[in-house]
């Protein structure tokens, strides 16, 4: 059921672990000998967990979905569905039996086409790229109607089913852009990790310059009433120390006052509320978040920042929230403009944009973007590692010849996380097994482990089940219980 949380799906550590002596280091032969004989007895977690679990194969198939003909793709972890007759769209995400993107209601199962659509722009939701800079001035800004870019019937084509999934959606030419769009999604049958690949192409006979933007619209209905907005959902992205906006965002649209925003601890922080608005970040961290506070479920969408490129107004990453506006009447009195669902539904798009690209005729750009769903325990973050998700930063206190270490995380990979330490020259000491994790349960470390007086600092990794080490969710010093006071 979409937005069950399960509290027993918060996984919190409080078992003794073994330890693994990876190098010489003085210390106590009756703890040396403990730690021989737990390395002796205690099998590897990760070969334990992959002969018990092999995950399933990915597959590729055809499916009804909402009225449309789509085509699924999907593994043990996440279900991706297509509907390439509009406009390539991904149009629905799910991971763990959540949903995450938003499905117009007023167009399910149905088709219009540029030609029907009269200039319109027809929002069908889901997830597609686009071009930027929009407006109507001249023929270097896109509209935003109803084109071959945005509701043109794609291809759709199996590029590989094994080992990973592969499937490519290509769009028709679009004349007054001079584009040609074309995407590869990806799955593998290991983690929910997906990974896009979007090419651009230039089918004109001249030069032209567009940056291409991934638009994933999610949902932001109440799973327990539709008609009312979920207010605890959140979207983070890193501030730039060095941004050219005032307070590291810039409001293109609505109240700069919108409280809807919020920073801290270097993020820019979005609580939705039922206004609509367009704030830009000329962010260089290469990611974005969005947490739904209410079912504890979590996507983080990345790409690479380029640094010193022409990015569109500067911004690498924009959020657009739906909802009424203030707009002035003819006889200059301000009003609010519709609040009905059927016209001004909820939802907020998270956009990451490339830099702009320089296009000879027949040239072609890319742009690659991965996407990884997971959970956390908390609606606030403090940041994005390239294993996961950290909720509530690592800690470790020193008490005798013990280390109590403490975090809340959400992984991207399925395997366990495991403590490196090292003593105060810097050399790796130890490496400690926790305990096994999944991406679809939030974490909630708190340890007590045994470590010799001469450990200074320790750090968190992510292992994977095929025992690749996916980077750190930490890395501190020691403290002691008085320092903490």
């Amino acid at each position: 059921m979409k937005g069950d949380y399960r509290p027993d799906k918060v996984l919190t550590r409080n078992k003794p672990n073994l330890m693994i002596h990876r190098k010489a280091f003085p210390m106590k032969q009756s703890t040396a000998k403990w730690l021989w004989a737990m390395v002796m007895i205690t099998p590897p977690l990760l070969a334990q967990q992959s002969a018990q679990h092999p995950p399933a194969p990915c597959t590729i198939r055809s499916v009804e979905f909402d009225g449309w003909q789509a085509k699924e793709v999907a593994n043990d972890w996440v279900r991706l569905t297509f509907v390439p007759q509009l406009g390539g769209r991904l149009m629905q995400v799910a991971f763990d039996g959540h949903s995450y993107l938003f499905v117009n209601p007023v167009y399910k199962g149905k088709y219009i086409s540029p030609d029907e659509a009269g200039g319109r722009w027809i929002n069908y939701g889901g997830d597609k790229i686009w071009p930027l800079p929009e407006g109507n001035a001249d023929e270097q800004h896109w509209n935003g109607a109803s084109t071959a870019l945005d509701d043109g019937d794609y291809t759709f084509a199996i590029v590989s089913q094994s080992p990973r999934c592969i499937v490519r959606l290509q769009g028709p030419p679009d004349k007054p852009t001079g584009l040609r769009y074309s995407r590869e999604i990806t799955i593998g049958s290991d983690s929910p990790e997906v990974f896009f690949h979007a090419i651009t192409k230039n089918i004109s006979g001249h030069s032209i310059t567009w940056s291409v933007q991934s638009v994933s619209q999610y949902d932001l209905a109440d799973a327990n009433d539709p008609k009312r907005y979920n207010h605890d959902f959140w979207a983070f992205a890193a501030i730039n120390p060095n941004s050219a906006y005032l307070n590291g965002y810039h409001v293109y649209d609505g109240f700069a006052t919108d409280p809807s925003f919020k920073r801290g601890g270097g993020l820019f922080r979005l609580n939705w509320k039922y206004l609509e608005n367009e704030v830009w970040l000329d962010s260089t961290a290469g990611w974005i978040a969005v947490v739904d506070g209410a079912t504890h479920y979590a996507m983080v969408e990345k790409t690479k920042y380029f640094a010193g490129a022409n990015y569109p107004g500067k911004a690498t990453v924009i959020f657009y929230k739906n909802g009424p506006s203030l707009r002035m009447t003819a006889d200059g009195m301000p009003q609010l403009t519709s609040t009905s669902l059927e016209e001004t539904p909820f939802y907020m798009e998270a956009e990451l944009n490339s830099p702009m690209a320089v296009l000879a005729p027949g040239e072609t750009y890319t742009m690659d973007s991965q996407w990884f769903p997971t959970r956390a325990s908390h609606a606030q973050i403090d940041t994005v590692t390239d294993a996961g998700l950290v909720i509530k930063p690592l800690t470790a206190v020193r008490a005798a010849e013990n280390i109590e270490i403490s975090g809340g995380f959400g992984v991207f990979f399925p395997g366990e996380l495991r403590v490196f330490m090292y003593d105060a020259e810097g050399t790796e000491r130890y490496e400690i097994p926790l305990e096994s994790v999944r991406p679809q349960d939030a974490i909630d470390v708190h340890q007590t482990i045994a470590a010799s007086p001469g450990i200074a600092r320790i750090s968190v990794h992510l292992i994977d089940t095929s025992g690749l080490d996916r980077g750190a969710l930490g890395e501190v010093s020691l403290t002691t219980s008085d320092e903490q006071r």
